[in-house]
């Protein structure tokens, strides 16, 4: 569990030999989740994409942070469920610090682009846009070769969190991702609140939202408990999900089945 995420992780990648990484955990999200997805695709290790050590220094975590503990401690076979969290933190407010390192004032609301009750389920990939984007074309981000060997043809949920990119870039980012191939046989896209998503000529990340579910014919869920607007809930690359949206609420059950 690193402090927080490395700007310019991507360089170590081709100096690791990933076949001979232990079976042993590792979590983190922003720019570590480079490593994450890429350790997943190319081995078949489950990872998990969730709070960074430096988000837990405070005397206790809200509910939604502390399940970390709970979902790294859920045996092969057996599943774990977690809800949306309560209430979220709009603005970091390092210069008051607080028994809880987050102050969670908004009230959490999970949307769909139908606004209607979604359930969808298949097997999770994820991480933050601006970093993983740069895995497409590379042996890091063989995601078909994953799909076919390691998953059996199951289909994907992605989870996805935009850091810094406003919607024109995150736009061409999600199309470059779509035509290399990485949301065939795709389930569903969830994407975590943002601090960015800025829009450019009235372009807005709805209007994104919504063609993103037009063109793929899939659900998509947004503003969910992922990235850099905490708290977060626990996703495990590789595990296979059910998610349910209903009236604002979340619901993520992980199946830990090989």
């Amino acid at each position: 569990m690193p402090p927080w995420g490395g700007e310019l992780l991507v360089e170590i990648l081709e100096h690791l030999d990933l076949e001979m990484l232990p079976e042993k955990w590792m979590l983190g999200y922003s720019d570590i989740s480079v490593l994450l997805l890429a350790v997943t695709l190319t081995t078949g290790l489950a990872t998990a994409h969730g709070t960074n050590l430096v988000d837990l220094r405070s005397e206790y975590s809200d509910e939604t942070t502390a399940m970390w503990r709970t979902v790294l401690s859920t045996k092969t076979g057996k599943s774990v469920v977690q809800h949306s969290s309560p209430k979220f933190q709009k603005e970091w407010d390092h210069a008051n610090p607080s028994p809880c390192i987050f102050h969670l004032t908004e009230p959490t609301d999970w949307k769909t682009v139908t606004g209607g009750k979604v359930h969808v389920q298949g097997r999770l990939l994820g991480g933050c846009v601006d970093v993983i984007r740069h895995l497409i074309g590379t042996p890091f981000g063989d995601v078909r070769t994953f799909q076919q060997e390691r998953i059996g043809g199951e289909p994907i949920l992605w989870y996805l969190e935009n850091c810094e990119l406003n919607t024109a870039d995150l736009r061409r980012s999600l199309v470059q991702m779509r035509l290399a191939g990485w949301f065939d046989h795709c389930s569903g896209l969830m994407f975590g609140r943002s601090p960015a998503n800025h829009p450019v000529e009235n372009y807005t990340v709805e209007d994104l939202y919504q063609e993103l579910a037009e063109e793929l014919q899939m659900p998509v869920i947004y503003d969910i408990d992922c990235g850099h607007v905490p708290p977060q809930i626990t996703f495990i690359n590789g595990a296979y999900a059910e998610v349910e949206v209903e009236d604002g609420r979340g619901k993520v059950v992980q199946h830990f089945r090989p």
